[in-house]
């Protein structure tokens, strides 16, 4: 045989192993996209199987356990003030939201005056002035801080419990009284008085507590639910 003959079936079997070796990467490849679209799929179900918009469905979400202990909660664990908003800060952000006719300072966002529709206790308080909504109206964080710590907010990091206590969806508007008699009680200790606005609030609830992966007890769940059964279509709130 010639040298030249040689050569060129050496080139030829060269060029033939080549193409089957980048017939086999592309099938490979291709096997591996088919298995990733497979796995997403599967994930995308999976994800809209187990979300829903209904609260009395999402609750489920909700991991059942009991509370831990609350002898190292501090307020502080959540941050020591509100975060800013404008030239002003988040309370004055809620106060603007929630209080009805409201009249701003002339830095644009300080509430000096208007009504509040109080959702827990239903009643309408005239705010006449500045010193009126300092005394008369608080904001409920719908998630008592404490009872978050308690039910997975200590395994929050920092800015995780900072951006929870200064969250829309955990924050509310309502009467001083209604605040403080709430307190840190969960759904099992403590309802609104105004039963119009329990489907809501508990709602809310279950919002925050998916949105920050804490949990509820046995207890706090029959609550939820027994609430939940009498409006079995209440959305579930987002921000």
């Amino acid at each position: 045989m010639s040298q030249t003959k040689y050569r060129r079936r050496i080139v030829t079997a060269i060029s033939l192993l080549l193409v089957v070796c980048f017939a086999i990467v592309i099938i490979y490849l291709a096997r591996q996209l088919d298995d990733q679209q497979a796995i997403s799929a599967s994930v995308s179900s999976e994800t809209t199987s187990t979300s829903s918009n209904l609260a009395i469905e999402a609750i489920e979400q909700l991991p059942v356990k009991d509370k831990e202990p609350a002898d190292d909660y501090d307020r502080k664990l959540f941050s020591s003030s509100w975060s800013s908003w404008r030239d002003c800060n988040v309370r004055q952000k809620i106060l603007n939201r929630d209080i009805k006719k409201a009249q701003l300072a002339a830095n644009g966002c300080t509430v000096i005056s208007g009504v509040l529709e109080d959702p827990y206790s239903g009643k309408t308080i005239e705010l006449t002035n500045k010193n009126a909504v300092s005394r008369k109206v608080q904001i409920d964080h719908v998630v008592a801080l404490a009872n978050a710590w308690q039910t997975g907010g200590r395994y929050l990091s920092a800015d995780e419990r900072k951006a929870l206590a200064n969250d829309d969806l955990e924050l509310i508007a309502v009467s001083s009284a209604t605040n403080q008699d709430k307190s840190d009680s969960d759904a099992s200790e403590w309802l609104p008085d105004n039963r119009a606005f329990r489907c809501s609030y508990i709602a809310r609830q279950i919002a925050v507590k998916i949105k920050y992966r804490l949990w509820i007890t046995d207890e706090e769940k029959s609550a939820m639910l027994n609430v939940l059964n009498s409006c079995p279509n209440e959305p579930l709130p987002t921000a």
